[in-house]
């Protein structure tokens, strides 16, 4: 038994069933989640109630002891990894849906509640959360508001800074703040929650938080539509959104090689695709009807044709037809068994500079390597694309930084960010000190140094020094 795990039991006894921990043994039989060094710790502290959570902190703090918030383990850039040492402290026992409040569209909900339980919860009453993301079976409430996650409707309703309305939390020193607010405005002096979102668990442990709901119409409509550029999709897009009886509910841009290589994948057939076609959207749109919508869908791509060069289409025709058109987009698993270990990258830019940001990368890699190619696909309303770069070669350490540097050259200078949705954690320390601002940076380490004086709340991740 672990030595952390003897002196948690004996100090905190009386916190009984409140307080579980797991041991390396049991942690050996888990899957780690997305980094395989989550469970490098070997210990887990469960706790159940928030208060219990604190106290779990507490003794963290007084006995020099590292704490990892762990929520989904679904972090794409190793922000939950923990080593020998550390405590795992993990929200899975705080996944309690308190309320769900259908007047003021809110709900109270626990930090491990997962986004795809609150979905459910929600659609009961005809709501939704504001966002939503391909990993939303697994992904918590919690780890959201760490990684100030972005996901499909980003465009429409922001990310999640901006669905939080309150939250609660325990703080570096062991004590448990509280601003569980539901309504939207308050103007009552520095807000605290949005210095924990996106922290990414370097500035306290979330345990509650109060979130937007918004409307769910499951009355759509799903096309798949060749187009020439990113120019021409956001053309597509803009229509859509002006549309007074419609509502856009996604639009996400596949460059040709993902595409063609996700569709071979899961053995979709693409004969309707015209031959070269340069890129491929995917739109959803819902209306009064599951037919204004369809017929809205074709109407709008109709009038569009010619003026903005499209080149083929397809709409789906059924519920599990338009399902697999979204696991086409979602499903992107198939890049590392395409490229085990392939580079990967979250970045945004203003949408008007896609297409330059876009070539200009593919000739940087070719400068890097004439071999070297990238998958390109993301969110193309607000400009988040999600990059993965394949050819021979492409997980060599010499080629490490020049690929990090193809990628993330010129993406601040045009108004963008190295990070978009993923957050920062281990695997971006680089990009972070390299094409980070170097003016947030420091004042995020003051924060740090103020509310976390001996470096606890998951170390050697952000805000790290210079």
């Amino acid at each position: 038994m672990s030595e952390i795990i003897r002196s948690l039991q004996h100090d905190l006894n009386e916190f009984g069933a409140n307080l579980h921990f797991i041991g390396s043994d049991t942690l050996r039989g888990r899957h780690p989640g997305e980094h395989p060094d989550n469970f490098g710790a070997g210990v887990m502290a469960q706790p159940a109630t928030p208060e219990a959570a604190a106290v779990i902190v507490r003794w963290c703090v007084d006995n020099n002891v590292p704490v990892v918030p762990q929520g989904g383990r679904t972090g794409l850039v190793g922000g939950g990894i923990s080593r020998p040492g550390d405590l795992i402290v993990s929200t899975a026992k705080l996944n309690r849906i308190e309320a769900i409040d259908p007047l003021a569209r809110t709900a109270t909900v626990g930090a491990g509640v997962t986004l795809q339980a609150l979905q459910e919860a929600a659609a009961e009453f005809g709501l939704t959360p504001g966002i939503d993301l391909a990993a939303r079976g697994t992904a918590t409430i919690g780890g959201m508001i760490a990684t100030n996650a972005g996901g499909i409707l980003a465009f429409r309703n922001g990310v999640m800074r901006h669905q939080v309305l309150g939250i609660e939390a325990v703080m570096p020193d062991g004590s448990l703040v509280s601003d569980l607010t539901r309504v939207l405005k308050v103007s009552a002096g520095p807000d605290i929650k949005q210095l924990l979102i996106g922290s990414e668990g370097a500035y306290g442990l979330v345990t509650r938080a109060v979130v937007k709901l918004e409307s769910f119409n499951p009355q759509r409509a799903t096309a798949l539509v060749g187009v020439q550029d990113a120019a021409s999709a956001l053309a597509l897009v803009g229509h859509f959104r002006a549309q007074p009886a419609l509502q856009l509910e996604g639009a996400e841009l596949m460059w040709r090689n993902f595409f063609l290589d996700s569709a071979r994948e899961r053995s979709f057939d693409v004969d309707w695709l015209e031959d070269e076609t340069p890129a491929v959207l995917l739109m959803e749109v819902s209306a009064a009807s599951e037919e204004d919508a369809r017929s809205a869908l074709e109407d709008g791509l109709a009038a569009l044709w010619e003026e903005h060069s499209l080149t083929s289409g397809i709409v789906a025709a059924s519920l599990d037809q338009a399902r697999r058109f979204w696991a086409l987009r979602e499903e992107s698993d198939f890049i590392y068994r395409v490229q085990p270990g392939a580079p990967s990258f979250d970045v945004s830019a203003p949408p008007g500079a896609l297409d330059a940001y876009v070539a200009g990368l593919k000739a940087r890699l070719k400068a890097v390597d004439a071999g070297f190619d990238a998958y390109v696909y993301g969110h193309i309303a607000d400009g988040n694309l999600h990059i993965s770069v394949i050819g021979d070669g492409v997980t060599a350490a010499s080629v490490k930084e020049p690929i990090e540097d193809a990628v993330y050259t010129g993406v601040a200078e045009a108004g963008g960010s190295f990070s978009a949705e993923h957050g920062v954690g281990t695997e971006k320390r680089r990009a972070y000190l390299t094409f980070g601002n170097p003016a947030r940076r420091a004042v995020a380490q003051a924060i740090k140094a103020a509310l976390d004086p001996k470096n606890l709340f998951n170390p050697g991740k952000v805000p790290y020094g210079a």
